[in-house]
């Protein structure tokens, strides 16, 4: 029995799944699995089933009468007949409740895919024969790395397949950077259901240059590694300072519930902070929806390159296992993950999800006169995940603070893409030269995080706040005032909001329900971090696929099938099943129940630094009380002991 009705899918519900439609719909081994994910109850449900009177300590973890019915969502889609299928399964009755055919559309790759393709391609003659007409002969440190197909970019006689294009890349031996050496010019075109080679486009060749693209110290010649660190150990001698109690995590004032699907990867349900004894709602769902990147260059190895890493591969697909003194330091508690593979049989990623608390410098602190020296240093909570996305790396950390600010970062590492040009060619204005006659593309990453607020409760309503400096006036002789202004946005037309640097721009989520002490209203302020505009023509295909990067921050009326911001299916989407259709109703989002969706992320200008192994890009926004308390409420944190 599970013991949330928020916790994912273990392994023999995921089998459960699989074999109810198999026995009922027919879905045989020509047939994929693209997803399946636990049905999160309604809001409601999980509210009855998380107030409910706890069980007996004795007896089973939970009630059958108090737990809502567990459900699973699922998609598949079968080769021969080439249609996709959504499915909605009761696992507690052993029923499908719903199967509905979706007419032209595509959904996600899988990792199954991905392999088998570069499988085939290997195999293929045509393939052969070009990468020989190279002097590539020695095909076991070839790389043939498969993409998506945009809808406005599929060749005209291939329409209604499920398409890929590739990249090929080739390692200087076998356990060199592929990336390093891009077999330029060269690229396949293929139906992914049937592995048939299409077309092999091979439009011009350059000769290989000689680079330094290893990043493995034993490949790296001359390479010195430093002598100078010395061993930094992080010890809590009476362990770290939080619980966690299956997907429960509990850590000073703070409560959470960890959950884990394909698409987003890490889920963070029910954030509460405890004031003084009452827990109160922070956030009923946070997490990442959509990850856009497209490459800014038009030549013939790059145009195609507009990857949506969360719609079409899935952030959970590709979450990596992480490793102590590595990835986390200190006193660590993992969690595993359960996920599938394309033929509907699970797998367990081990500790997939890290969580422990590092120190973080000083939180408040004051020097008197009389009353000399008190300072307090901050601790904060952090839960994180890493994600390989072929060439990147994405390291999310979700960090939690004794003042109850919320901070969001993601770091953004790996192997940057390359294009070799010709010994009389200079480097595009499109990209940076990072080596010998080697040049790396400009591209975005734009990142789409998806709050689910429930400030002191679910009727929320968001403020658009900005300084203002006010003219010199009589009352104002020397231009010094400022002031904020606070403007609530009415209905989801007014929730398209960008940010403004020059006015400081922030928005509030403040609960109007509730009076403070002090006259106001409890809220949470989104602090915005690594904004920056989509810098695309309006007429761009990219912006008809994914209109969500038009602006900073979208705000919606709550609707739990609403989850994808640029729509459920995006692999070859000719437009927009996103969040500019959903706003066209311009529901109103005045004191009830709202989403934000904040884009941001890497507008990433390529450079030498980045090269062969780019060092982390940072960038980070922050959910930060407003109101919410009446005073600071790390006042309650005793001193740290004088120690070394």
């Amino acid at each position: 029995m599970t013991a949330h009705p928020l916790d994912p899918l273990s392994a023999g519900e995921i089998r459960q799944a699989v074999a109810m439609l198999r026995r009922d719909r027919g879905v045989d081994e020509a047939w994929r699995f693209a997803s399946i994910e636990v049905k999160e109850p309604s809001k409601d449900a999980v509210r009855e089933f998380d107030s409910a009177e706890p069980a007996d300590p004795s007896g089973p973890a939970t009630s059958a009468a108090s737990a809502p019915p567990r459900e699973a969502r699922a998609v598949c889609w079968s080769r021969v007949e080439q249609v996709t299928y959504k499915a909605l399964v009761s696992l507690t009755e052993d029923t499908v409740l719903s199967w509905d055919d979706m007419p032209g559309e595509q959904p996600n790759m899988t990792i199954d895919e991905w392999h088998e393709a570069g499988h085939a391609l290997l195999q293929d003659a045509g393939v052969v024969a070009a990468l020989a007409k190279r002097g590539i002969t020695d095909l076991d440190n070839v790389l043939i790395d498969t993409w998506t197909y945009a809808h406005s970019m599929i060749p005209e006689e291939y329409p209604g397949r499920r398409l890929g294009w590739t990249d090929t890349w080739l390692r200087g031996n076998e356990t060199g950077n592929p990336y390093a050496h891009p077999v330029n010019g060269l690229h396949i075109i293929l139906d992914m259901n049937t592995m048939e080679v299409l077309r092999i486009e091979d439009s011009f060749s350059i000769d290989r240059p000689e680079v330094m693209g290893e990043y493995v110290p034993s490949l790296v010649p001359g390479l010195v590694q430093r002598t100078d660190i010395k061993p930094l150990i992080v010890h809590q001698p009476e362990g770290a300072s939080l619980s966690v109690d299956g997907n429960e995590v509990r850590w000073q004032k703070w409560s959470m519930r960890l959950g884990f699907n394909y698409r987003e990867g890490l889920v963070i349900h029910r954030v509460t902070y405890d004031d003084d004894g009452v827990e109160r709602p922070v956030a009923h769902r946070i997490s990442f929806a959509e990850m856009i990147v497209p490459y800014r260059d038009p030549s013939e190895d790059h145009y195609r390159r507009t990857a949506f890493d969360i719609g079409e591969w899935g952030l959970g697909f590709m979450t990596q296992s992480l490793e102590l003194g590595c990835d986390c330091l200190g006193e660590i508690t993992y969690l595993d993950a359960v996920l599938h593979d394309s033929r509907g049989e699970p797998y367990e990623i081990p500790n997939a999800i890290c969580i422990h608390e590092e120190d973080d410098a000083v939180l408040w602190k004051h020097v008197d006169e009389r009353a000399g020296a008190e300072v307090r240093r901050s601790r904060r909570l952090v839960v994180s995940f890493h994600a390989t996305v072929a060439n990147y790396e994405y390291l999310v950390y979700w960090r939690f603070y004794q003042d109850a600010t919320i901070e969001c970062e993601v770091r953004a590492t790996g192997i940057m893409v390359t294009t070799a040009i010709g010994s009389e060619q200079a480097a595009p204005p499109t990209g940076a030269l990072v080596d010998e006659r080697t040049y790396a593309p400009f591209h975005q990453h734009f990142i789409v995080a998806r709050l689910d607020m429930e400030v002191d409760g679910p009727d929320n309503t968001v403020l658009e706040c900005h300084a203002e400096a006010l003219p010199i006036s009589a009352d104002n002789p020397y231009g010094l005032a400022l002031v904020e202004k606070r403007t609530p946005l009415r209905t989801e037309s007014e929730g398209k909001q960008d940010y403004d640097w020059a006015s400081q721009r922030s928005w509030k989520v403040v609960n109007r329900s509730r009076s403070t002490r002090l006259g106001g209203h409890p809220g949470y302020k989104l602090v915005p971090g690594g904004a920056f505009p989509a810098m695309f023509d309006p007429s761009s295909p990219m912006l008809e696929r994914a209109g969500v990067i038009a602006h900073t921050l979208w705000v919606t009326a709550f609707d739990e099938e609403e989850r994808w911001p640029a729509g459920e299916f995006c692999i070859q989407s000719s437009g927009d099943q996103g969040l500019p259709a959903w706003i066209e109703a311009d529901r109103s989002i005045e004191d009830t129940d709202v989403v934000l969706w904040y884009v941001f992320g890497l507008h990433h200008i390529t450079r030498p630094e980045d090269w062969p192994v780019m060092p982390a890009d940072i960038v980070s926004f922050q959910l930060k009380p407003v109101g919410f308390f009446d005073r600071n409420p790390a006042l309650d944190l005793p001193p740290s002991p004088r120690s070394h």
